[in-house]
């Protein structure tokens, strides 16, 4: 009965830490894992209040939660937009964004135009 004792208390003095570690920096990570599936704008903003969170004890987590969940509501007058496109690849961000209005299309050549040569 010793050795079964013995050994469970090696196991909870082992596992037991790695456990709570794990499960404190999931929780801190969640703000920013939240923040990236909402596309949020200040995405970097809220990743680094997550990683002083973990070095202050938890005391700004729930900051940063509030922040990952809020809708920036000067950032849409600013950019014509409230979520950063996902950086998937230069195709997705222009997919994502619309067009500004100035862009030349692809018209008639300068021949056709009247253009001289």
């Amino acid at each position: 009965m010793d050795t079964a004792a013995e050994v469970f208390s090696w196991i909870v003095i082992i596992i037991g830490p790695v456990i709570l570690i794990s499960g404190f920096w999931l929780l801190h990570i969640l703000p920013e894992k939240i923040a990236e599936k909402r596309h949020h704008p200040q995405l970097d903003a809220i990743k680094t209040l997550c990683l002083l969170s973990l070095f202050f004890g938890g005391l700004l987590w729930p900051l940063a939660w509030l922040w990952a969940y809020s809708k920036p509501s000067l950032y849409k007058l600013a950019y014509g937009h409230d979520r950063v496109p996902p950086p998937h690849g230069p195709e997705a961000d222009e997919a994502a964004l619309p067009a500004p209005s100035g862009t030349p299309s692809e018209g008639p050549s300068p021949e056709e135009r009247g253009e001289p040569h």
